[in-house]
């Protein structure tokens, strides 16, 4: 696959682009500047011949190709009835909050953390509890013990990202096995976000947090979507996948009379890249690992007072500019007011719960793109 081909999003209506307008490169929202899956574009391509679209439901087909999907790349065997469909991971959080929390009980997560996150549980009337990750040589680590103390009787839900949306981390088993074992002994529902799970950088396996231990099933509502991995997330496609009945009924009664059902295009899409898109993903995967070492190089000699940690899934970089804030007297979002004056706009810590001076870079895009916005992003901070 031709990573490299620069296709042009100006003038399609794209969010990324279209905020920032046309002398801005956009490396802030979690989508990627590379194509998808040609089996994917295939598959939308003969939908679309067809010329009705009507209402949809989710095939056999795109059932078989997830269960068979999440059994070779993980290891896991999912009944049928325990998927749940939804437009995206973002209104499954909000579902989730609402489901397994009363209004004014507590939901809480680990910070910095994927702004929705931090919003879904006010937007339903919970209150919003937040445990800082620790940065330990190097490299960032779960406040197990922080979390632990953070519990208190009215703590409902733990929303878990997993791999870690800013951060990068793949946890480990046994990372994951502590979190299930909080949540069982506090009586907490583990709500974990895996929608990067199929972005590993590093040579390791995805642990869910279902499999993680011999009773995470029975509290565990796991959330996921192609829309990542094969850079679908126009078509609004995601599903939970929630093992327990009684969670499951929770679950779907919270959602009851909200949910669309899924468009015939995501339908299509999805069946065809969990079918059809391990080639183009092992591909990718090489391709972002080029680009992941290329910032951490560049971040390491080109930018002092900003650094980063090694990113070991997703695309996205977390650069810590908090010396450069110091070194130019500014504070606050100063530190992405200059990237965007130089024509580059990234996503500001603050909106992920991070100190002032935290920045995230989506690097999922060709190399010559991203080399233009390091060199402006030089020239904002270096």
């Amino acid at each position: 696959m031709d990573f490299d081909a620069l296709l042009e999003r100006r003038g399609t209506a794209s969010y990324k682009w279209e905020r920032y307008g046309p002398d801005v490169l956009p490396f802030w929202v979690a989508d990627m500047d590379l194509p998808s899956p040609p089996a994917v574009v295939a598959a939308l391509q003969a939908r679309a011949a067809h010329g009705i679209y009507g209402y949809s439901l989710v095939s056999g087909e795109l059932l078989a190709a997830v269960q068979r999907h999440l059994l070779t790349a993980h290891g896991w065997e999912v009944a049928p009835d325990w998927l749940v469909y939804l437009p995206g991971v973002v209104p499954a959080l909000n579902l989730a909050c609402r489901a397994y929390a009363a209004p004014g009980e507590t939901v809480l997560t680990v910070v910095p953390a994927y702004p929705p996150f931090l919003e879904a549980p006010g937007f339903q009337g919970r209150r919003l509890a937040t445990v800082p990750a620790r940065l330990a040589h190097g490299r960032w680590e779960l406040p197990l013990a922080e979390l632990e103390a953070a519990v208190t009787p009215a703590t409902r839900v733990l929303l878990f990202c997993h791999p870690h949306n800013p951060l990068g981390r793949i946890w480990s088993g046994a990372d994951v096995a502590a979190v299930v074992d909080l949540c069982r002994r506090r009586g907490l529902v583990l709500v974990s976000d895996e929608i990067h799970c199929d972005l590993l950088l590093e040579p390791t396996r995805h642990v869910p947090s279902v499999v993680a231990s011999p009773d995470a099933a029975q509290l565990t509502v796991t959330l996921m979507a192609p829309s990542k991995t094969f850079n679908l997330p126009g078509l609004n496609f995601a599903f939970a996948v929630i093992p327990d009945e009684e969670l499951r009924r929770r679950f779907a009664a919270a959602a009851a009379g909200l949910l669309p059902m899924p468009g015939c295009f995501a339908v299509a899409a999805a069946e065809a890249a969990y079918r059809d898109g391990g080639q183009w993903l092992a591909e990718l995967l090489a391709y972002l690992r080029g680009n992941a070492d290329l910032v951490e190089s560049f971040v390491d000699g080109g930018l002092p007072g900003v650094s980063t940690t090694r990113v070991e899934a997703t695309y996205l970089a977390w650069l810590d500019a908090r010396e450069w804030l110091e070194a130019h007297g500014a504070e606050g979002a100063a530190a992405a007011r200059a990237c965007l004056r130089a024509g580059v706009a990234l996503s500001e810590g603050a909106a992920f719960g991070a100190a002032p001076g935290y920045l995230r870079l989506n690097f999922g895009c060709p190399r010559s793109m991203l080399e233009e916005g390091l060199r402006r992003l030089k020239v904002a901070l270096g």
